[in-house]
């Protein structure tokens, strides 16, 4: 069932991530666990003022609302 939900995910970030590209940034796949996303900012986005309105506003809203398993979209900063 995971990797179901996980192939999912991928799809999305694969079409969030020409956005990000074009800013300078981009977004890594980490893992999902327990209703959770974990994500890897790259790029100009792992530094950018705007990182945690791009992450909730932007890349969590669109995967929960496409996701009905998904609660929560995290970074895991370095």
């Amino acid at each position: 069932m995971n990797e179901d939900i996980e192939i999912k995910i991928h799809q999305l970030i694969d079409k969030l991530r020409p956005f990000l590209i074009s800013d300078g940034g981009n977004l890594e796949f980490v893992k999902y666990e327990d209703q959770i996303v974990y994500i890897k900012l790259l790029g100009a986005c792992a530094n950018c003022p705007m990182m945690d309105s791009t992450l909730k506003d932007g890349i969590e809203q669109i995967i929960v609302n496409e996701i009905k398993e998904v609660k929560e979209v995290r970074n895991i900063a370095e």
